[in-house]
């Protein structure tokens, strides 16, 4: 399997995986995106986090990105995971490859907690980021509506670099060398 950066002309693979999971409560979204609306999201996510996308043997089986979680300024130390993979590579150790390489690009752009947002339940997800050492955090109440019934969603956090004075600002992935982000996804993890 290869990892590498999402491009715009991934957008109808990655739309098929987040397919499977459209009329489920993984995602908060009623309808799916055109592929128009999904090469949108890559080209903006991805113009300042990483969007990753993994290969089988040229077929897109599975992504993960990190975004902006909140908007204010004093949050730009933080970014959000979000990953979705095919149901037939889920349990297989993937989710943790693609979660430690935007971790570890994350840490050369300057942010310190990484957070992940899980409907409840979702027991492959809550397994997933305790296994990362995430914390749970906290719990949002009914706080989606979907398939006919309310949602909790649990957030979870992660320190991921120091909490040091006077930070730097967050640099976008841009700013980062193509090398050493391709380093960073060759590692053998």
């Amino acid at each position: 399997m290869e990892i590498r950066f999402a491009q715009e002309k991934d957008s109808r693979q990655l739309l098929d995986i987040y397919g499977q999971y459209i009329d489920t409560t993984v995602t908060f979204e009623y309808c799916l995106p055109t592929v128009e609306e999904f090469a949108g999201r890559i080209r903006e996510i991805g113009g300042e986090y990483p969007y990753l996308v993994c290969e089988d043997e040229g077929r897109a089986v599975g992504y993960a990105y990190a975004h902006k979680p909140f908007e204010r300024a004093a949050y730009q130390w933080d970014a959000e995971l979000s990953i979705y993979l095919d149901r037939n590579y889920t349990s297989a150790g993937l989710g943790s490859r693609l979660y430690e390489i935007l971790m570890e690009i994350l840490k050369l752009q300057g942010v310190r907690t990484a957070y992940g947002c899980v409907t409840m339940p979702n027991p492959k997800s809550e397994r997933l980021h305790r296994r990362m050492g995430f914390e749970k955090i906290g719990v949002f109440h009914n706080t989606g509506y979907k398939n006919g019934k309310w949602l909790d969603v649990v957030w979870y956090e992660k320190q991921i670099a120091p909490y040091g004075m006077d930070p730097k600002p967050v640099i976008s992935i841009g700013e980062i060398s193509r090398e050493k982000l391709e380093e960073i996804i060759r590692l053998d993890r």
